[in-house]
């Protein structure tokens, strides 16, 4: 890839959602709250993680729709949903509601394949024999063709409702919507599909390693092939861990640098069967971040910038660091705030 200088037009930031877990609801308060922070501040996306089994965000649809009623600009995404649980058309259903409920500012965030805890999670949602289940790439299309909402049956398919006879299809129909899908790409082949099938590319701090132990050789040929297989012209979003230091005080700064120290080691080689990369952490003040943001080979090739907030964190250091981010570090990279004005860093 040749040198190109950095031009971030679009921000977001990605919330874990933590909450003690006897406790939910604060937590999850909080990371509303936090939606609405990132608003106020400028950010034009904010996007939710959905995990299982931990005490975090289990369903981005639910708590996104409560966020379509506490923020009004600000699109809002989820990062990402593993489809191998869901129902294609049910999942259509709910996130067209979502969508519509905040106004078309909904962005789907989706993977394929096998999801993560399949053994404990797959029994209690599927019936017996869900090892036979489908868990590829063709779920995904399956879903976007829900969204599309076309009629089902044939011509003469009715069905009674309140309202007189009606073709049946799903709703409600979200305009749009389907150009806002994002797949999560960590390979050379998922890159491929997605560019291949005109969905937008989340990538992040973590990729597959393929002929390479350079996690950003790996993600920069990610992309090559994703721009090549027809990705050209759609939205690439790309995360990073990015931990600015500048109005943290000195407890908390230690904590962050603690932090980092002991995510070290896992970058410097490929880790498990399927060579896992990671990217380095970037923990530090503002300067010596955007240091080494600059120097990042793919940001030249992006125009969004996803901030990735670390699982172990509390509130008040997820407040503190976005609000250095959006104030210190993204209007270095070319970023004007949420309403088109130029930021002005501290």
């Amino acid at each position: 890839m040749t040198d190109i200088t950095p031009s971030i037009s679009h921000i977001g930031f990605l919330t874990p959602g933590n909450y003690p877990a006897d406790d939910p609801l604060s937590g999850l308060e909080k990371a509303l709250q936090l939606l609405e922070y990132g608003e106020e501040l400028g950010f034009q996306s904010a996007w939710a993680r959905q995990r299982h089994l931990e005490p975090g965000i289990s369903s981005a649809t639910a708590f996104l729709a409560a966020a379509t009623q506490r923020t009004s600009r600000i699109q809002l995404g989820t990062a990402v949903i593993p489809i191998g649980y869901e129902s294609p058309y049910r999942l259509a259903e709910d996130l067209s509601t979502v969508d519509v409920l905040s106004r078309g500012r909904l962005n789907i965030g989706l993977s394929a394949g096998r999801p993560l805890h399949a053994d404990l999670i797959a029994p209690l949602v599927f019936d017996d024999g869900w090892e036979s289940n489908d868990f590829s790439h063709a779920r995904v299309l399956r879903f976007v063709d829900n969204l599309h909402s076309n009629p089902v049956g044939d011509e003469t398919t009715f069905i009674k409702t309140p309202f007189g006879p009606q073709r049946p299809r799903l709703q409600p129909y979200a305009k749009g919507l389907t150009d806002r899908i994002w797949y999560g790409g960590g390979s050379l082949r998922s890159a491929g599909w997605a560019g291949k099938n005109h969905f937008n590319l989340l990538i992040g701090n973590v990729t597959t390693g393929e002929e390479t132990d350079d996690f950003f050789v790996a993600q920069s040929r990610q992309l090559e092939v994703y721009k090549a297989s027809g990705g050209g012209g759609r939205r690439v979003a790309l995360g990073r861990v990015i931990v600015p230091l500048d109005s943290a005080d000195g407890h908390t700064r230690k904590r962050y640098l603690d932090y980092a120290t002991g995510r070290h080691e896992r970058t410097l080689t490929p880790q498990g069967e399927r060579r896992t990369l990671f990217a380095s952490d970037l923990v530090g003040s503002s300067e010596q971040i955007l240091e080494r943001l600059l120097a990042d080979p793919i940001l030249p090739h992006v125009s969004e910038l996803r901030l990735e907030l670390p699982y172990e964190f509390e509130d008040e250091e997820y407040r503190q660091i976005i609000h250095d981010f959006a104030t210190l570090i993204a209007p270095r990279l070319g970023w004007l705030d949420g309403a088109g004005r130029e930021k002005r860093t501290a």
